[in-house]
């Protein structure tokens, strides 16, 4: 088992400047082949309050420019992932009863929108986010899903809701001491997830994340 902190050990990288393709490649190079992959997550439904739990399994790119393929070249043919449903399903089940055994109420789906920034939305942003049905608004969550698919890691996010988004709410919008007190408020709880959830993990292979 291993432990990346994607943000750096003192949260020095904003989500704009992680090295994703590094993360991944090392997390390989470790012989990890499934990925378990926390994250705070702002709510776009507001029966989801700070604290609530979810296992998304859908997501939506609304970054630019970040490099999201080990593919540069197509020297032996065309390569193109497989990413229709990019969360895999055996690592999802694990982190859903591993919630369920801590008594955690776990939202089962939805999906995630990844922005860029480091900032937060704007109240029209969070409200176009919602209309569309989307669930979630992240900053990290991609491109990780679509590297571990091409390295043939299984992976899925447990998303910690830590803030409702700016469309959902009045006064100032989201602010970094809320998000860190609803946060650092959970960890332990969240920690005891992640670990109960790695017991659960299945020790055969994932055809669908071409896991051997």
């Amino acid at each position: 088992m291993a432990f990346l902190s994607r943000h750096g050990q003192r949260h020095e990288l904003p989500p704009h400047g992680v090295n994703y393709r590094a993360n991944a490649w090392a997390l390989r190079e470790l012989g990890v082949r499934r990925v378990l992959a926390p994250c705070a997550v702002g709510s776009l439904d507001a029966s989801l309050g700070p604290g609530a739990l979810v296992v998304p399994d859908q997501l939506v790119d609304w970054t630019t420019g970040r490099t999201q393929t080990f593919h540069d070249r197509f020297d032996n043919g065309p390569l193109h992932a497989s990413f229709a449903d990019p969360y895999c399903h055996e690592v999802r089940i694990a982190a859903l009863s591993a919630a369920h055994r801590q008594d955690w109420a776990v939202r089962d789906g939805g999906v995630m929108v990844v922005i860029d920034r480091p900032r937060f939305s704007t109240r029209a942003e969070s409200r176009f986010f919602a209309a569309q049905g989307w669930l979630l608004v992240n900053m990290t969550g991609h491109p990780e899903a679509v590297l571990c698919r091409e390295l043939g890691m299984c992976y899925s996010p447990i998303a910690l809701i830590t803030d409702l988004d700016a469309g959902l709410r009045q006064g100032d919008g989201v602010r970094v001491p809320e998000v860190l007190r609803v946060f650092s408020g959970a960890v332990d709880r969240l920690r005891a997830v992640l670990l109960g959830a790695v017991d659960l993990l299945p020790r055969t292979g994932c055809p669908t994340c071409a896991n051997p």
